[in-house]
């Protein structure tokens, strides 16, 4: 579904002919169906990369292909940016409507779809975000985890295979971001679309098929998230870290306790110690 061919961007920087090169000959290719997690910390080019992904930047240096077609041929933007829907970090910056229903409306409306589809529409991606209650609210009226809901359904009303989340949990409280993250997983699971989620948060990251680390506007590590994770060291060299219980495997492995160093989550870190105590994992 995407695929970039020795990608680069450079920005503008200061004065006339300063540039600030964010990608450095990317290449990556992520399959149709799949969740992939990008990491890195800041000016690591994450986030310019994914801009890369609706083509909202062009690359300066190479290609990137979107379901096949090119970013940079003016007559497939409007049908890559159909393709792959993009939420922000900020929820409030998205919203045009003064109410729910009309914001997840506002895409389809303005690429002329029959207003009977529409209404189709809007039911259905409120509904598959859990926001249907909601369909009469103000967009003001909402938790910071509900208006990302709201973000993510009225991307989904464009019908995209693709949905490309830049950090959209980073403002969100705990609950707020456990509500997007399952939503995310849920569209993924159910309805197969492919999804690159920028985050850094590990634990979010670590519900992914695969994750990517980027550094220095090119991938440094690159797998799932056990192979990514167990890598404690490297991680820790990129200036990121690794999932908690990750860690705590990682610390027990070098006072001399022989466990998993691939542990992800509490249940696999339990049941590591249970068999190391003797117990049953119950």
């Amino acid at each position: 579904m995407i695929e970039t061919k020795n990608l680069s961007h450079s920005y503008r920087a200061g004065g006339a002919g300063n540039e600030e090169q964010a990608l450095k000959g990317l290449n990556l290719k992520i399959e149709k169906g799949s969740f992939t997690a990008v990491l890195g910390r800041n000016g690591s080019g994450k986030s310019t990369l994914a801009k890369h992904f609706n083509a909202m930047l062009l690359p300066t240096g190479g290609r990137v292909y979107i379901n096949g077609m090119d970013t940079l041929d003016e007559k497939s933007v409007f049908d890559i940016r159909r393709t792959a829907g993009m939420v922000f970090q900020n929820p409030d910056n998205q919203m045009v409507a003064a109410i729910v229903e009309d914001e997840v409306a506002f895409a389809p409306e303005n690429l002329g779809v029959e207003p009977k589809e529409i209404r189709s529409r809007v039911r259905e991606c409120l509904e598959t975000v859990n926001m249907t209650k909601y369909a009469e609210t103000a967009p003001s009226k909402l938790s910071g985890g509900q208006k990302q809901r709201v973000a993510i359904a009225a991307a989904l009303a464009m019908k995209p295979e693709i949905l490309i989340l830049d950090e959209p949990t980073a403002m969100l409280d705990p609950i707020g971001r456990s509500e997007v993250i399952k939503t995310v997983k849920k569209l993924n699971r159910e309805q197969g679309i492919t999804v690159v989620l920028i985050t850094h948060y590990m634990e979010e990251a670590a519900a992914a098929d695969r994750v990517v680390v980027m550094d220095g506007g090119g991938i440094a590590l690159d797998g799932t998230p056990k192979q990514v994770f167990s890598n404690v060291e490297s991680i820790k060299a990129l200036g990121l870290d690794v999932p908690q219980v990750t860690l705590l495997a990682y610390e027990l492995n070098k006072a001399g306790i022989d466990i998993a160093a691939d542990v992800l989550t509490v249940d696999e870190c339990f049941a590591e110690l249970a068999g190391l105590l003797g117990g049953n994992g119950k």
